[in-house]
């Protein structure tokens, strides 16, 4: 199968792209949405790209690049009662949630804000600007080259 690529978002005070950088493997947990959901568990594979986009940061936007590093498996959060991710409604037989490991690979020198990526022409059909809520979206293989391109100008 042909590698993908994708953007996943967190938030800079949460999980950032530096984080990534110390521990070099992290499993990404916490996706409580059935789109992002399934993107992860059924799309996503070993060595797919990923933009690790910042959220809720000023500005928010990409600040680097990471890699799947293993495929969807159930994400055990979810069963742990004293885990803010906890769900009630998951069982460990029959999962709800799935995450998998992202492995870092660049971070750029500065972030490609939002509003440099809505001023890229070549951007206007992302996803980021049709879903901009959803954590977990796929990116084309042009576009996630014109962002990569764009972070390493820095």
């Amino acid at each position: 199968m042909a590698k993908q690529y994708w953007l996943m978002k967190s938030e800079e005070d949460v999980y950032s792209i530096r984080d990534l950088e110390k521990e070099g493997v992290t499993c990404w947990e916490g996706v409580r949405n059935y789109e992002a959901r399934n993107i992860m568990r059924d799309r996503m594979r070993v060595g797919d790209g990923v933009l690790f986009y910042h959220s809720n940061a000023k500005p928010p936007g990409v600040a680097g690049m990471a890699r799947v590093a293993k495929k969807a498996y159930p994400d055990h959060f979810a069963f742990d009662k004293t885990n803010p991710y906890h769900d009630p409604k998951s069982d460990p037989e029959n999962p709800r949630w799935f995450m998998v490991d992202v492995e870092f690979v660049e971070a750029f020198s500065g972030i490609v804000s939002l509003n440099e990526l809505r001023q890229e022409e070549a951007l206007a059909e992302m996803a980021l600007f049709k879903r901009p809520r959803l954590s977990v979206q796929p990116v084309t293989k042009e576009e996630f080259g014109i962002i990569r391109k764009m972070g390493r100008k820095r």
